[in-house]
């Protein structure tokens, strides 16, 4: 078995360098739970979207991949044919040693486990909605109604919020006096928002793939339907639906922010931890309202030097409350 460090470090950095970040900004106590919790996640996302093998059979690999997660004498698993079909490295490497990530997990503090065996099954239980929705993508499908895509970022983004949020409630600040509900539906709306910002940068490569996620009774009031958004010029019947999703982006950031500052003030890596991806999705989002984000290329996304930026102002700002507080305001 590959030992914490390898997996949590060169293995996780290659698959994601933005979250390795994340990962390493945080404190000790809950570093290894969250990281791995990420490979699993990663590894499951990587699953849905090998599009070379049959939406049916992927929905079958999740269902095994849950079941292994959930009991240790479960059937093993095997990925290699899976990996072979991967052209990115990092998820090739990701899947031939999914083994590993799930020994891993079987080590685990048994209350830690729990957690990260109930995100598994919430995700990979939206996963396969996902899979059984847009089938092989070979037809263009799209979601209904709002509360559709609503459902969707719970169960692949809001749900990890919840995790993050229990996991490091027990372990960084136990006897901190919080209304714990808030935190909990402030942490979800947190895990919401940054998904919706993927969905509305990703936008024409999800259409390309054969999946729609701006649902087709707010399209219709544009006089829109799903195989026009291919076409850029489409942008200006469609900018105010996607102007609506871009708020509820924003709205939902904000009460990812409210929740950064719900962290005892005394936590500087984990308040760090948070703020990164917000204040990254709010400047993907600002740059998204500049643009037609019909178009497929260039893809639209903050510069290494813009993140290098809000990495910098963020640690310079976090010994000050009142600065700290002013990283972050919602358009």
């Amino acid at each position: 078995m590959a030992v914490p460090n390898e997996l949590l470090g060169p293995i996780l950095r290659d698959v994601s360098r933005s979250f390795y970040l994340t990962l390493r900004v945080l404190p000790r106590r809950v570093r290894t739970q969250i990281g791995l919790a990420y490979l699993l996640a990663r590894t499951t996302d990587t699953i849905t979207d090998t599009n070379l093998v049959p939406w049916k059979e992927r929905v079958e690999r999740l269902r095994q991949f849950r079941e292994r997660i959930r009991y240790t004498d479960a059937l093993p698993v095997n990925f290699s044919d899976l990996a072979r079909q991967q052209g990115n490295p990092a998820e090739h490497r990701l899947l031939e040693r999914s083994h590993e990530t799930l020994e891993m997990l079987d080590t685990m503090a048994p209350e830690d486990r729990g957690q990260i065996q109930l995100l598994l099954e919430t995700i990979t239980r939206g996963q396969e909605l996902d899979l059984r929705r847009f089938g092989d993508g070979k037809n263009l499908a799209a979601m209904q109604t709002g509360a559709e895509l609503e459902d969707y970022t719970y169960h692949v983004a809001g749900c990890v919020g919840e995790f993050w949020t229990r996991l490091t409630r027990k372990h960084c600040f136990p006897e901190t006096q919080l209304d714990d509900d808030e935190f909990l539906v402030e942490a979800a709306r947190f895990g919401r928002g940054l998904q919706l910002v993927n969905v509305l940068r990703d936008l024409p490569r999800d259409l390309r793939d054969g999946r729609c996620y701006l649902p087709t009774d707010e399209l219709e009031t544009a006089n829109l339907k799903p195989p026009d958004l291919l076409k850029p010029d489409a942008w200006g019947k469609l900018k105010p639906v996607y102007n609506n999703w871009m708020q509820t982006a924003r709205s939902h950031l904000a009460a990812g922010w409210r929740y950064t500052n719900m962290v005892p003030f005394g936590q500087y890596r984990l308040r760090l931890a948070c703020a990164w991806p917000i204040l990254l999705g709010g400047k993907t989002l600002d740059k998204l309202s500049l643009a037609n984000p019909l178009q497929l290329e260039p893809r639209i996304k903050a510069t290494r030097g813009e993140v290098r930026g809000i990495l910098w102002r963020s640690v310079c700002r976090l010994p000050f409350r009142s600065a700290w507080e002013n990283l972050f305001t919602p358009a």
